[in-house]
């Protein structure tokens, strides 16, 4: 199964059996005193979702809720769990996707292949182009699966924390690559404790792999330009971050997609790097 499809292959394959279809989408939201933060995005979905579809909340069900850091990667059973709910199993095919521009799609692809499981696609472009090509909608509540086993497999390394992180500043063999906006990577915005990246990154902003007005991913060529710099570097390994391991997440997933295989996730991300004054942060001019 490739790891990206189009609505077109997905929009005949919506009756097959063994085909599970995940909105994976999270919404922003404004908090009382004008904070802003995340809320489901399940409430969209019942307005309107791929026929077939349920929607995984990464808020709650897969997020690890004893740690005080955003978007966390939760412990394998309650990831098994959840999978499970969803009849996710051996056997099973599965499709993500999401209304943001893939991020969400791609942070629940990852979390898959963290835990063993790589039947799983992206679809390109989402709900944004599946509803722009006029591909069909529903309102139907979520399919109730045959009980299905999900059976967690978990593969070291794909998941980071700090200490690795702090250790690759100086090994030039790693390539550290930060997902933010460029204002945010420079330092000239703070949306974190602190402002600046982490020494040595290189920047690739999330938003640049993807076409705007589709939400689907740039041809390759044009992925291979944006990465240029990573892939120039022919790296051993890669650890993309951004503020909550989720636009790092589209990062990682473009790097599989052209070939880059050891690449990691800095699942804390500038949520606790920035937190933590003992850690390094550049700015620049």
């Amino acid at each position: 199964m490739d790891r990206l499809v189009p609505g077109a292959w997905l929009e005949k394959q919506l009756a097959a059996p063994e085909l599970r279809i995940l909105d994976c989408t999270v919404s922003r939201a404004v908090l009382p005193q004008g904070a802003h933060g995340y809320r489901s995005g399940r409430a969209a979905w019942a307005e309107g979702h791929i026929p077939g579809s349920g929607h995984v909340d990464l808020l709650e069900e897969l997020s690890d809720l004893s740690s005080g850091l955003p978007f966390m990667l939760p412990p394998a059973e309650q990831f098994s769990e959840v999978m499970s709910h969803h009849g996710i199993g051996d056997g099973s095919r599965v499709v993500l996707y999401d209304s943001f521009m893939n991020i969400w799609a791609t942070r629940v692809w990852w979390m898959l292949r963290a835990f063993g499981f790589d039947e799983a696609a992206v679809l390109d472009g989402g709900w944004q182009a599946w509803s722009a090509d006029g591909r069909p909608s529903s309102t139907d509540p979520e399919p109730n699966h045959t009980s299905v086993s999900f059976v967690a497999r978990p593969r070291l390394g794909l998941f980071v924390g700090k200490e690795e992180v702090l250790a690759a500043i100086d090994q030039r063999q790693v390539c550290i690559v930060d997902a933010l906006l460029p204002e945010v990577y420079r330092g000239h915005r703070q949306d974190y404790p602190r402002a600046g990246h982490i020494p040595g990154a290189r920047n690739v902003p999330f938003m640049e792999l993807v076409d705007p007005a589709t939400h689907r991913f740039l041809p390759e060529d044009r992925l291979r330009a944006t990465v240029s710099d990573v892939l120039a570097a022919d790296p051993q390994r890669v650890i993309t971050y951004c503020g909550g391991a989720i636009a790092a997440s589209s990062d990682a997933f473009v790097l599989s997609l052209l070939g880059v295989e050891n690449v990691a996730i800095y699942d804390g991300s500038m949520s606790e790097w920035a937190a933590d004054p003992s850690l390094p942060l550049v700015c620049e001019d």
